[in-house]
């Protein structure tokens, strides 16, 4: 009996589009790193890349539960002395909407090249239209 290897560039990778309003940050999350990692399919190898492109629009619409959109913060360090910066949930929900889901689908991939990889297939918007008609990505539901 043999197994099967993926190989680089011998799998078609799809592209999928997800509508985030009203979706819960974290469960969001994890399901997309799950598509982009490519564990969703039969074919899964952790070596090779398999997973599929995701387009994600109203980002801008993601919410949370319980407190943490008050109690939740982001770290981040400027390279200046004192440069230590804390910004709360809130706040960077209204600048940065993109940046919060991308944070939460980053940490839950592999820590490894591949991972960057993979992040660099996750295509998010603020509102409901995107630039990647030309791919016709397929809409999915992930609730």
């Amino acid at each position: 009996m043999k197994s099967f290897m993926a190989k680089k560039g011998e799998l078609e990778q799809n592209w999928l589009l997800v509508d985030a309003d009203g979706a819960v940050l974290g469960r969001l999350a994890s399901k997309l790193a799950m598509i982009l990692m490519g564990k969703n399919k039969p074919t899964y190898s952790p070596h090779v890349d398999v997973g599929d492109f995701v387009v994600v629009v109203n980002v801008d619409k993601i919410r949370v539960t319980g407190k943490k959109a008050e109690q939740n913060e982001y770290e981040y360090y400027t390279h200046y002395p004192g440069g230590h910066k804390y910004v709360s949930f809130a706040e960077m929900m209204a600048r940065k909407p993109e940046k919060v889901l991308e944070l939460a689908v980053r940490r839950m991939l592999p820590k490894n090249k591949l991972a960057r990889k993979m992040l660099k297939k996750l295509k998010m918007y603020r509102g409901p239209e995107h630039e990647h008609q030309a791919q016709r990505p397929q809409k999915i539901e992930l609730n």
